[in-house]
């Protein structure tokens, strides 16, 4: 269900500086042959320093910010060598404060996607959390990890350059229990992969399930995302009742719109469902630490690939189905459908379904995420 293969690399060999945005000159902070990474600081939020850092390997480029965990943009070539924008984005770091009501590009959690009735049982004890999708929570509550503002510490490796960042969630924070703490490792590698690691530790019983909630359109915005092809390495979803809350069965995807084993073009599957994708499409049936091939990206007409890698036990298919009129960067206007969403992660409402993957983490223990996007071209 889940078949390995070999990352591939790019054969293009492209060298290119991206502008920076902020009128504070950036400096180069780290540099490895090819691969680079700079960083300014663009704002303040909560009284912490917010900074953007761009990664380059001579290829591609990667900007983020550590407030939030957000990757704002992603620069790849086309099989033409033309180097556009392939997430949706804002204009500026600052914007993200206040207009990231998508979770653009974002780092969520404690805990991504829903929780039912914003509340779950741990140890004989009932947490009730905060309900910001109507009677549920979702990708951590009101105030997640994508609008925190993260200690953040670049790093540079033979083969990548990243920043390595830090988050304490204390103890009730959105009703959460245990003060849990976070490491997110964000790198760009000379194979054109972008590596996210997540580690969290915590001093009480609670519960954690992260990923970033990046938007991807391979066109470079020019126009919605049915003109993608989309394979997804998965043979059930786990369907979903009121509030989009599963209700704890899988069902196969074989003969549905939801069967994307093999490659199908995305206007089409979406043309078989009312509203558009919103679904956990089931990776793995245990945890496990494997890094495995989940989903497989397609843009014909520029040559765009991208891979997509995680050790989570589901990943989340989100066709931006409610976004209208929303303003982005370089004067560009999304509409539904204008992204696709993939976020590996555990399976939704996993603390009130005892038959899901544990999402449970133990003093002692800790939690181990791992997403690979991996980025080339074919002509």
């Amino acid at each position: 269900m889940n078949p390995k293969s070999q990352i591939s690399s790019f054969f293009l060999s492209l060298f290119f500086v991206l502008p920076l945005m902020a009128q504070t000159k950036s400096t180069i902070i780290q540099e490895a042959s090819s691969l680079s990474i700079s960083g300014v600081e663009v704002g303040q939020w909560e009284g912490k320093k917010v900074f953007r850092y761009t990664l380059d390997n001579g290829t591609m480029q990667v900007e983020l910010t550590n407030f939030g965990g957000i990757i704002s943009r992603i620069i790849v070539p086309d099989k033409d060598g033309n180097l556009e924008n392939v997430v949706l984005a804002l204009e500026e770091i600052p914007d993200y404060f206040t207009k990231n009501g998508p979770y653009l590009g974002a780092a969520v959690g404690r805990y991504a996607n829903r929780i039912g009735g914003a509340s779950f049982k741990l140890q004989g004890e009932t947490y009730h959390l905060t309900k910001n999708n109507g009677a549920h929570t979702l990708h951590g509550g009101a105030k997640g990890f994508g609008v925190k503002v993260w200690n953040p510490e670049t790093y540079k490796k033979e083969d990548a350059v990243g920043v390595k960042m830090t988050y304490l969630s204390v103890d009730g924070e959105e009703g959460f229990p245990g003060n849990l703490e976070t490491t997110l490792w964000m790198e760009l590698t000379a194979a054109n992969e972008l590596k996210l690691r997540f580690e969290s530790t915590t001093d009480k019983p609670t519960v954690v399930n992260l990923t970033n909630h990046s938007y991807f359109n391979l066109n470079g915005m020019t126009g919605d995302v049915r003109d993608h092809e989309l394979q997804i390495f998965a043979e059930a979803i786990t369907p979903t009742g009121p509030g989009q809350i599963p209700t704890g069965e899988l069902q196969a995807v074989a003969g549905t719109p939801f069967d994307f084993q093999s490659s199908k073009n995305l206007g089409q599957q979406l043309d078989q469902v009312e509203v558009g994708f919103d679904h956990n499409f089931v990776t793995k049936t245990e945890n496990s630490s494997e890094l495995q091939k989940i989903a497989i990206v397609k843009h014909p007409a520029s040559g765009r690939v991208m891979e997509v890698f995680s050790t989570a036990p589901g990943v989340q298919l989100y066709t931006s189905n409610h976004m209208r009129d929303f303003k982005g960067a370089e004067g560009k206007t999304y509409q539904p459908h204008w992204a696709l969403c993939l976020e590996p992660e555990g399976w939704p409402d996993s603390p009130n379904k005892p038959n899901f993957p544990s999402t449970n983490l133990a003093p002692g223990d800790q939690y181990e995420h791992e997403i690979v996007y991996q980025f080339h071209v074919v002509h």
